[in-house]
């Protein structure tokens, strides 16, 4: 055989997927039959990541993707009163959007907060972590980044593009394929969870984050609804008691606030009632004697 012929086959070999080493093959890791592979390294790659920035708890933010700053709320509320062909929608939408924004700035500042403590902004062993989208996830990430600390984002691939908002920390930006190993990933270090108003994503994860600890799946972490009005009109607590679907004390599970000092209030008081350190590990309620 000469060798432009062998060369020639070579090639096609090698231009086979089979002939791709397995840790390279992207299509092999795409097949249904490496889904456990997929989410096993969908839980390292973050793992390692959070643990090589120092990162060993976090405060977990929640909010809706729909909210803005009020800087933003103010001049499209401008823009609109401006606009001659502007609807009374257009000007009830833009109305909203400013009314929403103090949530914005909650978040913002809770940021801020949660980065300033400890020893200061380098302090990484308590960390924001939020959604990594917009409004009020790019909120409490913006606050911490003018702080100077660090914080991370947990996004999700979505059928329509979404980007990670721009505060999120180089190194702490993560993109999830599979929402479970993306909630596991928001529970394994929190120490509290704080929802800002949102939708259907944060009220999937606060009620989620609600029914782990209820059920003792979940060791007990402070629970904080920003806004006590909106909480109450979307969801009726109460009723729920009322009609036998949670206990009484279920209702101890959460508190609301109205402020970021008042939620950073909430998290601080709950640890010293029960005489516990903000970064002391959570006890497993699962393993013996509640040891990690």
């Amino acid at each position: 055989m000469d060798r432009s012929r062998k060369e020639a086959l070579q090639d096609r070999i090698r231009a086979d997927g089979s002939h791709e080493r397995a840790d390279r093959d992207l299509a092999l890791l795409a097949r249904p039959e490496l889904r456990s592979v997929r989410l096993q390294l969908e839980f390292l790659k973050p793992e390692l990541d959070l643990a090589d920035h120092g990162v060993q708890h976090t405060i977990v933010v929640f909010g809706g993707a729909r909210l803005i700053d009020t800087e933003r709320a103010t001049a499209r509320l401008a823009a609109v009163e401006g606009d001659s062909e502007a609807t009374d929608a257009d000007l009830l939408g833009a109305r909203a959007d400013l009314e929403r924004s103090r949530y914005y700035e909650v978040g913002r500042e809770l940021g801020g907060l949660i980065g300033s403590w400890g020893t200061g902004p380098q302090d990484n062993r308590l960390t924001v972590v939020t959604g990594g989208g917009p409004g009020g996830m790019e909120a409490a990430n913006r606050g911490a980044h003018e702080a100077g600390a660090v914080s991370a984002g947990f996004n999700v691939a979505l059928p329509r593009e979404q980007q990670p908002n721009p505060y999120v920390t180089p190194g702490l930006s993560f993109e999830f394929r599979y929402f479970a190993l993306r909630k596991l990933h928001f529970l394994l270090r929190a120490r509290a969870l704080v929802a800002l108003p949102g939708g259907y994503g944060t009220l999937d994860e606060l009620f989620e984050t609600l029914c782990l600890i209820q059920t003792g799946k979940r060791a007990p972490l402070p629970v904080v609804l920003v806004g006590e009005r909106f909480w109450r009109r979307v969801v009726d607590f109460d009723y729920l008691v009322e009609q036998c679907m949670i206990a009484p004390e279920d209702l101890d599970l959460f508190a609301f606030a109205e402020t970021a000092q008042d939620a950073w209030q909430c998290i601080q008081q709950w640890y010293e009632q029960r005489g516990r350190d903000l970064l002391e590990p959570s006890p497993d309620p699962h393993a013996p004697n509640g040891a990690e």
